[in-house]
């Protein structure tokens, strides 16, 4: 027969077994990205709708700048935690060539890359060639960025002088999109999905950057203090994100993929999302599926930087601009 001894000692265990299940679960870690809104986004989208994030313990909260500048600004300030533009914007920024100035050191590094860029030169329906171009206008982020100076490229390389042409700032590339296809400027430079949805308006796609070489797009950075005190959000972020991409990149999870392109994508169809989808996972030119940086198009970017950068420099040291630690921390050493 049970004791009250035993009858005690098992009602003690039921009420600390109670009392453990109810203490409230460890929070999650809240991370604030800043990005500019393009089909380059679509392994975020995946990551939050399939729960990568979560399964990390992080609590992802995304916004989208509405130029490099807010981007750059933003992160130094604090306002954000990891921000997701071209690598020449940190470059830019640290070498003291960016839009505006900072205050002090901003110790940007990239820690992963994204893309290749999926850059383009479109133009409006009368613009067929880039001989049309000359006295006609053309957008720009900001004419201090890595895209402002490969668009500059390009139109040298189709045969125009500086002086034959006008260059205006008008915002990231969904902005530049809109303003393109509302007549406000001639060109631009366009990255997909958004050269898609140009041309299915009536625009022309006069040339890609792909005779550049290779060209590092698209890179997570962040101030390398903040993230030296958050290693393992870090890797968490990575491990989560690279998830989104492999689950972007299965051919099974197609038709869903291309359903979070229209919904978060203004402009966006199903058609075009189909076309967009194939550029966006191929396997050249493509999301990097390993979340590596180029070294090949890092030195395209600072090639270009010391051609066409203010104040004048030479840049030929991509080391000094990236940190892998956390990457070799999540996935072994690159």
């Amino acid at each position: 027969m049970p004791t009250l001894k035993g009858y005690a000692v098992a009602a003690l265990a039921m009420v600390c077994a109670a009392l453990a299940h109810a203490q409230p679960a460890t929070p999650p870690t809240a991370l604030r990205v800043i990005t500019f809104n393009g089909g380059w986004d679509l392994p975020f989208w995946a990551a939050q709708r399939q729960g990568f994030f979560d399964a990390q313990g992080l609590a992802v909260q995304i916004a989208y700048t509405p130029s490099s500048e807010a981007l750059v600004t933003g992160l130094y300030d604090g306002k954000y935690d990891l921000a997701f533009a071209t690598f020449d914007n940190f470059v830019a920024y640290q070498e003291g060539q960016g839009e505006v100035k900072l205050s002090g050191d901003p110790d940007f590094v990239a820690f992963m890359g994204g893309d290749g860029g999926f850059l383009s030169v479109v133009a409006g329906p009368q613009i067929k060639s880039f001989a049309d171009l000359k006295g006609r206008t053309l957008s720009v982020d900001a004419m201090t960025n890595g895209l402002a100076f490969v668009l500059r490229e390009l139109v040298n390389r189709g045969g125009l002088s500086e002086s034959d042409v006008t260059y205006v700032r008008a915002g990231g590339t969904p902005n530049r999109y809109r303003e393109l296809v509302a007549g406000k400027h001639d060109a631009t430079l366009l990255r997909t999905p958004f050269e898609l949805l140009a041309r299915s308006r009536g625009l022309n796609v006069l040339a890609t950057a792909e005779s550049l070489g290779a060209y590092q797009g698209t890179v997570g950075a962040v101030r390398k203090s903040w993230a030296s005190a958050h290693a393992a959000a870090m890797v968490g972020f990575l491990r989560a994100y690279r998830a989104g991409v492999e689950w972007v990149c299965d051919p099974a999870n197609r038709e869903i993929a291309e359903a979070l392109l229209v919904a978060n994508i203004r402009d966006m169809t199903p058609a075009l999302a189909r076309q967009s989808y194939d550029l966006l996972v191929a396997a050249n030119g493509g999301l990097y599926r390993d979340l590596r940086l180029n070294p090949q198009g890092m030195q395209t970017v600072l090639a270009l930087r010391t051609k066409y950068g203010e104040p004048r420099k030479t840049l030929d040291d991509a080391s000094r601009y990236i940190d892998t630690t956390w990457y070799t921390k999540a996935f072994g050493a690159p």
